[in-house]
């Protein structure tokens, strides 16, 4: 934090400030992903990367994947939606390349709600009867204590993200961000250690004195660091801002069916000399 705020940096030094084996939270496709920080990522050579998808993961995660920078993924699901299963998450699966703790929508919420609570553990009972409690050892079952018996409910554990990652439409001079109706990105800001965002623009005045925009509003109190970057969702969409990029997906998707194909696709759009720079469009001294 600064005296003004919180410190406005370029993407890549966000990107520079993840060390490798970091635990990071991704949002899903249909909230507010950071594709512009999962790029600077792959450019800086990430490695060993844990990622949490919440709940499900996406097209940044595949991204990640296929580079090279994710030793383990906790989610319920990794999926290209329409453009079909995420190419190079399945390959390094099938290799075991990566480690997979499988979790359910339902789960995932409930451990970052515990941690955002700051509480140790909180309770759930859909996942009785499931397979993947014989998978989650860190996961207990117990007898509900305030029953007479015979009513087992799950525990599970706080998790506490060592960084979150997320986009948003704008950012205050004071560090505060709107993030609309995706409210859950304000639990994930509030169970993490650490939260980087991107955004597409810095706004004057104070968003938290806004009556409209204070409800979508999550306080500079728990954002570390902001960036400016432009279509920094691209090609998923940004709550009103901007649609999602289908075809962008789908040829992305065809892409990387191969090793080949993805490492092309790569040096033309994250690494290479084509690859559209996600520099912020201006410093700001927040």
């Amino acid at each position: 934090m600064t005296a003004h705020g919180v410190e406005a940096h370029s993407v890549e030094a966000l990107a520079a400030s993840i060390p490798d084996g970091a635990l990071v939270a991704l949002p899903p496709d249909n909230s507010l992903p950071s594709l512009a920080l999962a790029k600077a990522l792959i450019r800086r050579g990430a490695r060993g990367l844990r990622l949490l998808g919440v709940p499900v993961s996406g097209f940044a995660t595949d991204l990640l994947v296929g580079a090279g920078c994710v030793a383990e993924i906790q989610t319920s699901a990794v999926s290209l939606g329409e453009a079909g299963f995420a190419p190079r998450f399945s390959a390094a699966l099938k290799e075991g390349r990566i480690v997979m703790r499988d979790a359910t929508c339902p789960a995932i919420h409930t451990m970052l709600q515990a941690a955002e609570k700051g509480v140790p553990f909180m309770p759930l009972r859909g996942l009785i009867g499931s397979d993947i409690l014989a998978h989650r050892p860190d996961w207990r079952v117990i007898d509900n204590p305030f029953a007479g018996g015979g009513d087992p409910i799950v525990l599970l554990p706080a998790l506490s993200p060592d960084v979150a990652l997320f986009h948003a439409v704008m950012a205050d001079r004071a560090g505060n961000v709107w993030v609309g109706r995706r409210r859950e990105c304000a639990t994930l800001a509030h169970a993490a250690r650490r939260s980087l965002v991107t955004v597409e623009r810095i706004v004057e005045g104070n968003l938290l004195e806004d009556e409209r925009l204070a409800p979508g509003t999550i306080s500079a109190t728990y954002i570390e660091a902001v960036a400016v970057a432009a279509r920094g969702a691209h090609p998923i969409g940004l709550l009103d801002e901007y649609g999602a990029d289908a075809a962008y997906v789908a040829a992305y998707a065809r892409a990387a069916r191969t090793r080949e194909g993805f490492d092309a696709w790569l040096a033309e759009h994250v690494t290479g000399a084509a690859a559209p720079s996600l520099a912020p469009l201006a410093e700001v001294a927040l």
